[in-house]
């Protein structure tokens, strides 16, 4: 069965950090563009950030340039997301999946919660 777990959230002030994984099984994604999207409550996911298949191009959606850094670990079949001066409205659930999304590849994802 093929999956995309995603951890390393949970309750952080403003101005903190976290940084956040998403580890595939039952197949390689090494040869797929992969992503970070988050969706807050009573809105609709969105996307976060993304990194090429070798690593070599990222991008960012502005609200998250500076802040946030996606990586990629190929020999670990992992992607991470690297969170820095978390503010309020960074409070969502976070996944990762292919970029552009598969819908069956849809984790549970990871709960960030920013607040003082």
């Amino acid at each position: 069965q093929v999956q995309l777990v995603e951890s390393g959230g949970g309750l952080v002030q403003p101005g903190g950090s976290l940084r956040l994984s998403c580890a595939a099984s039952g197949r390689t994604f090494n040869n797929y563009d992969m992503g970070w999207f988050r969706q807050a409550p009573g809105k609709e996911r969105e996307f976060v950030a993304a990194i090429s298949w070798g690593g070599g191009r990222t991008y960012y959606a502005d609200s998250v340039k500076g802040r946030f850094t996606i990586s990629r670990d190929n020999a670990k079949n992992t992607v991470y997301l690297q969170m820095n001066t978390l503010k309020p409205e960074d409070t969502a659930v976070y996944y990762c999946n292919a970029n552009p999304p598969i819908q069956k590849y849809w984790g549970q994802g990871t709960q960030v919660t920013v607040s003082s």
